[in-house]
């Protein structure tokens, strides 16, 4: 694989095709009039704009992309994330035209992007599933039969869906004739079908995922998990790794049916399994994503393997080159999702240009984006800026860094999620490990961001002052000198 077309914009078509440059591949970008002066196109080798602004004309028709893998002679296809990426009609052309898709076979895509049949595969493969409706619920009698089965409160769900969208919950049997209709109706709009499924609400869920990655020789690992509870409209926007959450033994166990997952529908190169954990720990599989995910980064620093470069030696063909024993967790990492959103106004999109765009730099601080200073927010995509990701020994140390890297980081002329994303890791409930994806609910309300951070931070100097006086404890006991752990903590000048 000679040359690879990143069929995607932004921070992820860059974050792509830095690996490539490593890895002495060309890249071939395509891209929208909007994005004409974007910094992935600057980057790649070649570049050809695909149409109009909206991604419906430019970004996800198919045709424009086979026509530019063919006229710059791409024998690669890394879709990123969004867009046509768990397409598997894009996948099949890919394979009719003689062009590598650098992910899941179409299969694989059908078997999990239906949530029925993810749940059917599951089910094959031991894998623990929130208690629900077997299929699709046809009527309104059916839904009622399986609601007093599964109990109040549950939750009817797009079978196509994601993103919350032909989602609704149900309290009572009163209500379930309007949220059915509605839950069905949006789910044909979103998705173009229909079909929705009755399971329980897991009313305090963790929202852990683990990362696998499988060759095209039978081979299978996990990567470990990810916390994604922290959320605003069903959407993630604070992740870590790893789930602090988490018993080794609970961990392998959740590993081992995610791997067991993707064998059982054929599964090749990098892909995620979402769980829910209730408050008793017991986890549900809850979807898979057969794509590379957006919080892939914080896999990578406490692997220290490139997803990215492993997707593309899998499409090549070659095994893994480690094996499930050889993997280790290596300290803690968190990432902030840079929206360029308003958290004091329901979290709605900004737009408007960056006036001032400065990253944060130092130890254990990565920024993956796609912006530079005097650039537009585009109104026609995700308003996604950047991830921000630190990296340390330990997760106190790791919110600490994150803490810093977020007073550094000088963005004006848009409203970012970047103080609530302060506010969340400083939080009482998040320094001790105690939320769920109810966070935002719970704690959170657009004037606290207008008060001083002092109390957040007490509880977090009380909670490592804690950890300080267990260690000295313990050291006395082992006659280890355990170094000091020390906060630096500042209020936020913005």
């Amino acid at each position: 694989m000679k040359k690879i077309l990143v069929a995607n914009r932004g921070e992820i078509a860059l974050r792509i095709m830095r690996t490539c440059r490593e890895m002495n591949i060309k890249t071939v970008a395509v891209f929208s009039e909007a994005d004409r002066n974007a910094l992935f196109v600057r980057f790649a080798d070649e570049a050809y704009c695909i149409g109009p602004p909206a991604s419906s004309q430019s970004y996800l028709v198919i045709d424009k992309i086979i026509d530019v893998a063919r006229k710059s002679g791409a024998d690669g296809v890394h879709p990123g994330y969004g867009f046509l990426s768990e397409n598997a009609a894009f996948a099949r052309r890919l394979e009719q035209e003689g062009i590598e898709l650098i992910g899941p076979s179409a299969h694989s895509m059908e078997v999990m992007g239906d949530k029925l049949s993810a749940k059917e595969t599951a089910l094959k493969q031991n894998v623990p599933l929130v208690p629900g409706s077997e299929g699709a619920v046809n009527s309104l009698e059916e839904a009622k039969v399986v609601a007093r089965e599964v109990g109040f409160p549950l939750l009817i769900k797009a079978s196509a869906g994601g993103g919350g969208k032909g989602m609704r919950a149900v309290y009572n049997e009163e209500s379930i004739d309007e949220e059915l209709h509605l839950a069905m109706s949006e789910a044909k709009s979103a998705f173009g079908d229909p079909s929705v499924f009755i399971e329980r609400y897991v009313t305090s869920p963790r929202h852990i995922e683990v990362q696998i990655l499988a060759d095209k020789h039978g081979n299978c690992v996990y990567l470990f998990d990810r916390d994604c509870s922290i959320q605003r409209r069903h959407q993630k926007v604070i992740e870590e790794a790893p789930a602090s959450v988490l018993t080794p033994e609970m961990r392998k166990k959740m590993g081992e049916c995610a791997v067991s997952l993707a064998k059982g529908c054929n599964y090749k190169g990098a892909g995620t399994v979402e769980f829910l954990v209730d408050d008793k720990m017991d986890f549900f599989f809850l979807e898979m994503n057969t794509r590379l995910q957006v919080e892939h980064p914080v896999t990578e620093m406490i692997t220290g393997i490139d997803l990215v470069k492993q997707q593309i030696l899998v499409a090549r063909g070659e095994k893994l080159a480690f094996t499930q024993e050889d993997l280790k967790i290596r300290g803690h990492a968190l990432e902030v999702r840079v929206y360029a959103e308003d958290p004091r106004n329901n979290f709605l999109p900004d737009i408007g240009k960056l006036q001032t765009y400065r990253r944060p730099q130092g130890p254990g601080v990565r920024v993956d984006d796609g912006f530079e200073e005097g650039m537009n927010i585009p109104i026609y995509y995700d308003p996604m800026i950047a991830k921000l990701v630190t990296y340390a020994e330990d997760r106190i140390t790791a919110i600490q860094r994150m803490t810093r890297a977020i007073d550094e980081y000088e963005i004006s002329g848009v409203a970012t999620t970047l103080e609530f994303c302060r506010f969340a890791i400083n939080h009482e409930a998040f320094v001790s490990g105690n939320f769920d994806t109810h966070f935002v609910k719970d704690h959170f309300k657009p004037e606290y961001l207008d008060e001083p951070q002092i109390a957040n931070e007490v509880a977090l100097a009380a909670f490592i002052g804690s950890i300080a006086l267990s260690s000295a404890s313990n050291s006395e006991s082992s006659n280890v000198q355990q170094k000091p752990i020390t906060s630096k903590w500042k209020i936020n000048r913005r």
